[in-house]
């Protein structure tokens, strides 16, 4: 692949945007790592942030980066990126996390950067850029990540349930509020493992594209900690528009469901990420929710919610896809 020329002040730029994207995946997917704590009453609104922050940055110590290395090389021609590619790529994902943001939606960040991508290599040099095995696997997971956290979900709250059927109900409570701080815990390390990681792809290809980097060269460690700072930093300031929806308008949750939805979704980002896989934190903790709630009885869960949200999936990519191409090509207008 032969580098862009692409000045310095334009890499500067690009990445101060894409740490703003991941600041503001943070904010936006916050409601994920702290709804299900905080509509129990496990921890207060600004301590549950304080102790999902703390996790998300930890995460940067304990995951390899496979998933950045997907989005980075596996999912366009790295021969087609240049700052009209990585500009348009954020302000779609941006424009669309601002919009569901607004309205309280629960989509996908991820999701939102993948729509990014593919909308603004489809507009520079069609189907063609693409690498539809990586694209694929994206687009299979936007189904198995939310499938296995319900199941998941389920099948620990049956677990639970069964294992805890003689104690005494305060008590479990009692137990299960502690054992919460553990789950959200193990969740909000997944959850900056998987997510965080999009942005180092991103940041990486713009290096390589300006022939800072080599493509057969490790992720400057700067890249690294400044994206999972961003991410910690974005989660701090907290994205309260969703935390209700998702620690409430889908199920009622108490501590011993908030345990197991955050159980399963951590399984399954953990499982993901140690595949190198980029899925959506939302939808996995979103199928988790669901997954406990379901466990109990159908009726438990309001469907009408859960239907909402899924329609919000279904049109994250296209959407966000749009925005950029647009993006793109006002960037070779303005740029």
């Amino acid at each position: 692949m032969h580098a862009v020329e692409i000045s310095l002040w334009m890499v500067v730029v690009l990445v101060l945007l894409a740490l703003a994207f991941d600041f503001m995946n943070g904010f936006h997917d916050a409601a994920n790592s702290i709804a299900t704590v905080v509509s129990t009453g496990v921890l207060k609104p600004q301590h549950a942030v304080l102790w999902a922050a703390a996790f998300n940055v930890i995460a940067l110590f304990l995951f390899q980066l496979k998933v950045a290395t997907a989005i980075g090389k596996g999912t366009i021609d790295p021969g087609i990126v240049d700052q009209y590619v990585v500009f348009g790529t954020l302000i779609g994902a941006i424009a669309w996390n601002l919009i569901t943001w607004y309205y309280g939606i629960p989509s996908s960040s991820s999701h939102a950067l993948m729509g990014g991508l593919i909308g603004t290599a489809l507009a520079k040099a069609g189907p063609g850029a693409l690498v539809w095995g990586g694209v694929m696997k994206v687009i299979i997971f936007i189904f198995v990540a939310p499938i296995l956290g319900f199941v998941l979900g389920g099948l620990i709250m049956l677990a639970v349930a069964w294992a805890c059927n003689r104690a005494i109900p305060g008590k479990v409570d009692k137990v299960f509020r502690r054992l919460q701080l553990v789950s959200a815990s193990l969740y909000s390390l997944g959850h900056g493992g998987n997510d965080a990681q999009k942005t180092i792809g991103i940041i990486w290809m713009l290096l390589i594209a300006a022939d800072i980097t080599g493509a057969d060269q490790a992720v400057p460690l700067w890249v690294v900690f400044s994206c999972y700072l961003a991410m910690g930093l974005g989660t701090l300031f907290g994205g309260w528009r969703i935390v209700k929806t998702m620690g409430q308008r889908i199920t009622r949750l108490r501590p011993v469901g908030g345990f197991c939805a955050e159980t399963s979704g951590a399984l399954t980002l953990f499982m993901a990420t140690g595949l190198g896989i980029p899925v959506s934190t939302t939808h996995t903790i979103t199928g988790s929710i669901i997954g406990v709630g379901a466990s109990r009885s159908m009726g438990n869960v309001r469907w009408g919610v859960a239907v909402g949200i899924v329609w919000a999936w279904i049109f994250t990519i296209p959407a966000s896809a749009l925005i950029a191409a647009m993006a793109w090509w006002l960037g070779r207008q303005v740029l």
